[in-house]
């Protein structure tokens, strides 16, 4: 393992306790107890989503996966942010997938997609795309960034913005991401996709509202769709006396892609720290 960092028609609004129907998402308790769990689960594990209440997740995987997932997850407990590993094999199914997961209102929040594979591609990157970029500044500083993120992600659009600065860079016309209104989750894979409920279903329950792959709500679906926009990820990062987001988006649906999402968080959190010695080198 290396590491870093049943289908459901959608109703009319689409809230917080559902999410894409690319992903599997389970909540569990701090010693690893299934509190919820998406209703397409049997996909993953091999049990329905009821079986698995109330259960310890280590009945439904194998003892060597959950030993080094518990394992990342102790090491990781003591930070905040999103604990990642990749190509596991969760059961006796030959497929492997990859693993998001962190600690969100008491409780750990762990998403599972299908692996993409070839580990480190996304990550060597990084390290070139932020080369230069300590020689420039200012709104010239934004631009740059902009265009190695499209080249670090492979989106159609990227905007970034911090405070009242904002750059873009785009293959072709394509509709604007930063004006959109609502909650834009992190990671969506296909705005015309369905989504899947949690199950119990509990409106009141907020504990996935961080999840990577929670699903977008009706609304923010219809502005998508009028953007001519598929697919999104979008990066916030925080400096020590700013923050912005970058915002990528694609005409297109593509899969999930995990690593891509933590080499995202990681060249922009570089970007920020470039950003915040031009705000000292001005001051």
């Amino acid at each position: 393992m290396e590491t870093v960092h049943e289908l459901t028609a959608e109703p009319e609004h689409v809230d917080a306790t559902r999410v894409q129907s690319c992903s599997y998402l389970l909540e569990l308790s701090l010693d690893w107890i299934v509190l919820r769990a998406s209703e397409n689960i049997h996909h993953l594990l091999g049990e329905s989503h009821v079986t698995l209440i109330e259960e310890p997740l280590g009945h439904f995987v194998h003892a060597q996966a959950l030993h080094d997932l518990r394992n990342l997850f102790s090491r990781l407990s003591a930070m905040t942010g999103i604990g990642h590993a990749y190509g596991i094999r969760l059961t006796g199914d030959p497929d492997l997938v990859d693993i998001a997961f962190q600690v969100n209102d008491g409780r750990v929040v762990l998403e599972a997609v299908a692996s993409r594979g070839n580990f480190g591609e996304y990550f060597g990157s990084v390290g070139g795309l932020s080369d230069g970029l300590s020689e420039l500044g200012g709104q010239q500083l934004l631009e740059a960034g902009a265009r190695r993120m499209r080249a670090l992600t492979g989106y159609d659009q990227i905007s970034v913005t911090c405070g009242d600065m904002h750059a873009e860079s785009s293959r072709g016309a394509i509709g604007f991401l930063a004006p959109l209104n609502g909650d834009l989750p992190l990671l969506i894979a296909d705005c015309e996709a369905q989504s899947v409920s949690m199950f119990p279903r509990d409106p009141d329950e907020s504990s996935i509202d961080a999840a990577l792959t929670r699903a977008p709500d009706a609304s923010l679906v219809d502005e998508l769709r009028q953007a001519g926009i598929r697919s999104v990820l979008r990066v916030p990062f925080h400096g020590d006396s700013l923050g912005g987001e970058f915002r990528c988006g694609n005409r297109t649906p593509g899969a999930p892609n995990l690593e891509m999402h933590a080499a995202a968080e990681l060249f922009a959190q570089l970007f920020a720290m470039r950003l915040e010695f031009d705000r000292l080198r001005h001051s």
